[in-house]
C-alpha cells in the first residue's frame, strides 16, 4: 500500500518548516522534501540580525535546524531529495524524486527564489566579504560606510534609499541613463545627498583583498573603465524564482513567480505556495515564516473539505 500524506512540501526553507509544524502540530501526516540542508538560502548566511527573538542576531544554518527540530518534534518528516517532477492536478498528487514517488492530498511549494548574479570573476569567492544580494538582511554591516547597488529597478532603488540611512555613501549603478524603477523612488533619491549615480556603466571587475575594496565599472557607450572604491556591493538586478517544476501546472506572473494571494492559494485547489517562490511585496524570513503558517491552516480546511 503506498503511503499517501495529508501534505507535502517542497523545499525546507523557513517558509516550508513552519508550514510543516503547522500541520504536523494540527495532526497531519507530513513531509518535507528538501535537497540540500534545512534553511534554504537562509542557511547560507552567517548572521541573521533581522529575525525576531535573536537580540544577538542567529546564524541561518542553525536556525534552519531549529526550524526543522521544531516540527519534527510533533511528528514532520524530512527526506533528503531533489524532485525531478510533479503531477499537481492528480488525486492524490505525485511527487517523483531522488529517493522514489511520494503522494499528497496537499502540496507546499516553497522552493524560494535565487537572486541574479552580475556574472563577474570572483563574484562568488566574495560573497560574505564584500559581495551581498539583500541591503535588508546584510546593509548594517555597512554603517558608516560606502557601498555600492547595480541595478536601476524597483528593487534596486529601494536598496539605495534603505542604505542611504546606514551609509556614508551609497553609488548607484546602472546601465541605462535613468532608472526603470516607478517613479515614487526617484524624488527620494535625488534628494538624499549620500547617493551618487553612475549612468550607463556595468560592473566589469571586481578588487579585493581579504574583502572587496572596490569595483570597475565599466561605459557601456565608450567602453573606459574606471575604478571606484567602495566596501560593498549589493547586486539588485532581480531574482530567479524556482518555478520550472511547476510551470507548465501553475499561474505564474510575467516574472516567474507563483501567483499566490495571502491565502497561499494558487491556481489548482489544494496547492499553495510559501516564501520567495510567490508574488509578494516583501521577501525576507519573517514573510515565508508567516506564508507557511498560512498555508498550512487553508490546507486544513481544503482536507476537511475534501476528505
Amino acid at each position: 500500500m503506498k503511503q499517501v500524506y495529508d501534505m507535502i512540501i517542497i523545499g525546507g526553507g523557513p517558509g516550508g518548516y513552519t508550514a510543516a509544524l503547522y500541520a504536523a502540530r494540527a495532526g497531519l501526516s507530513t513531509l518535507v522534501l528538501e535537497k540540500l540542508s534545512a534553511g534554504g538560502q537562509m542557511a547560507l548566511t552567517s548572521q541573521i540580525d533581522n529575525y525576531p527573538g535573536f537580540p544577538e542576531g542567529v546564524d541561518g544554518f542553525e536556525l534552519g535546524e531549529k526550524m526543522r527540530q521544531g516540527a519534527e518534534r510533533f511528528g514532520a518528516k524530512t527526506e533528503l531529495a531533489e524532485v525531478f517532477s510533479v503531477d499537481l492536478k492528480a488525486q492524490p498528487k505525485v511527487i517523483e524524486s531522488s529517493e522514489g514517488t511520494f503522494y499528497g492530498k496537499t502540496v507546499v511549494l516553497s522552493t524560494g527564489a535565487s537572486p541574479r548574479k552580475l556574472g563577474v570573476d570572483r563574484e562568488e569567492e566574495l560573497i560574505g566579504r564584500g559581495v551581498n544580494y539583500c541591503a535588508h538582511c546584510d546593509g548594517m554591516f555597512y554603517r558608516g560606510k560606502t557601498v555600492a547597488v547595480v541595478g536601476g529597478g524597483n528593487t534596486a532603488a529601494a536598496d539605495a534609499l534603505h542604505l542611504s540611512r546606514i551609509c556614508e555613501k551609497v553609488i548607484l549603478i546602472h546601465r541605462r541613463d535613468t532608472l526603470r524603477a516607478t517613479k515614487i523612488y526617484h524624488e527620494p533619491l535625488q534628494k538624499a545627498q549620500n547617493v551618487e549615480f553612475i549612468w550607463n556603466s556595468t560592473v566589469s571587475r571586481l578588487h579585493s583583498g581579504e574583502k572587496l575594496t572596490a569595483v570597475t565599472v565599466k561605459d557601456v557607450n565608450t567602453a573606459e573603465e574606471r575604478e571606484i572604491s567602495c566596501d560593498g556591493i549589493f547586486v539588485s538586478v532581480g531574482r530567479s524564482p524556482a518555478t520550472d517544476l511547476v510551470k507548465d501546472q501553475l499561474a505564474l506572473d510575467d516574472a516567474g513567480y507563483v501567483i499566490s494571494d495571502e491565502t497561499t492559494r494558487t491556481s489548482l485547489p489544494g496547492v499553495f505556495a510559501v516564501g520567495d517562490v510567490r508574488t509578494k511585496a516583501l521577501r525576507q524570513i519573517v514573510t515565508a515564516v508567516a506564508d507557511g503558517a498560512v498555508a498550512a491552516q487553508y490546507a486544513d480546511e481544503y482536507l476537511a473539505e475534501h476528505d
